[in-house]
């Protein structure tokens, strides 16, 4: 039986790169429909963006894996500008040196700051909660805060630093 693993999505390539470069995984290239890597402790998805991409990713990783704790790391929109960009949060569970804030899920960009009633926005967390939730206890949501409210995804280069730069916080809950 294989060990239990930690279990990793992000909606972006460039959200989980810092965690592919950490543990120096390859492309798992068996997968066409989405971009997996893992290795004997870790399973790195990337779905692509949204509610069926996210369902059917994880699906497809609770059944090819035995998950122990599923993390969802990425960036998210943020309503208040007093918040500085790069912040990290965890929005579903308190954490010790991890501030914890509300999150909105969406379908399609949002750029209204009154139509928001959380501190930020995403468009997979409440999927990826959703499903988790069928096959595991320990989850947890992180979120990098990108922008304030910018309907336009950000650089990569710029979602890599800022992910990058917030690792050093999150790391040890892998």
């Amino acid at each position: 039986m294989n060990r239990k693993k930690t279990l990793v999505h992000s909606a972006l390539l460039c959200e989980c790169q810092t965690l592919i470069n950490y543990f120096k995984l390859k492309q798992d290239k068996s997968c066409s429909a989405f971009k997996l890597y893992h290795n004997h402790q870790i399973v790195i998805i990337v779905s692509g963006i949204g509610k069926e991409n996210t369902i059917n990713a994880l699906n497809f990783v609770f059944e090819k894996f035995e998950i122990s704790k599923a993390i969802n790391i990425g960036i998210a929109g943020c309503k208040d500008k007093n918040i500085k960009i790069g912040t990290l949060f965890c929005t579903n569970q308190k954490l010790q040196d991890i501030s914890t804030t509300t999150l909105t899920t969406v379908e399609k960009p949002l750029n209204d700051i009154n139509k928001l009633k959380t501190t930020l926005v995403d468009m997979e967390a409440s999927y990826f909660e959703e499903v988790c939730n069928k096959y595991c206890d320990n989850i947890l949501i992180l979120k990098v805060v990108s922008d304030y409210l910018d309907i336009n995804i950000p650089k990569k280069s710029f979602i890599i630093k800022i992910i990058q730069e917030s690792f050093t916080q999150w790391k040890s809950l892998l």
